[in-house]
């Protein structure tokens, strides 16, 4: 979901639970595992670094379909304010629990820039685009459209036991 620091989603739609957003299209089914890290993403070398950068939106779909954010928490560094802010999105609105429905996923299209600053830090961006979904404040609340849209992932990566993980982020 391509969202602020608040990392909100702002382009998907969502309804009731096991409604479907267009008739005929069976509601998204809920994923049972969070995605593991892929071997193209293990290491600290610039092409793990690309590679981290869809397996964190993997793991970012997961929590928005889920509400479970541990796995996407694990995969950031305590810091992390936009990943907090995720966090505390996916506890309240997710596709689980009723508030999240429709074409909620990001898909990556492309990591745009990354680079190794003179901190060991990776640094990039990256162009998503969402789906299209209704999201609630709570269950029986009205539903508000979003519509899909592509936005920028801004991100900065830390080393942390051999691997990347994130450190600080933002959509827009």
């Amino acid at each position: 979901m391509s969202t602020g620091t608040s990392t909100a989603p702002t382009n998907e739609t969502s309804a009731s639970p096991g409604a479907s957003n267009t008739v005929g299209t069976p509601p998204p089914t809920l994923p049972t595992a969070p995605p593991g890290r892929p071997k193209a993403a293990a290491g600290a070398t610039l092409a793990a670094g690309e590679a981290f950068i869809g397996y964190y939106v993997d793991l970012l779909n997961y929590s928005y379909g889920t509400g479970d954010s541990g796995p996407l928490l694990a995969a950031s560094d305590k810091g992390c304010l936009g990943c907090k802010a995720i966090a505390d999105y996916v506890l309240k609105i997710n596709l689980k629990n009723g508030t999240l429905e429709g074409d909620y996923k990001d898909r990556l299209i492309d990591v745009k820039e990354i680079f190794r600053g003179s901190s060991g830090r990776l640094g990039g961006s990256a162009t998503l685009k969402s789906g299209t979904f209704t999201e609630r404040d709570s269950p029986s609340a009205s539903p508000v459209p979003q519509g899909g849209d592509t936005g920028t992932m801004e991100f900065t990566l830390s080393p942390s036991g051999g691997n990347w993980v994130m450190y600080e982020m933002e959509i827009k």
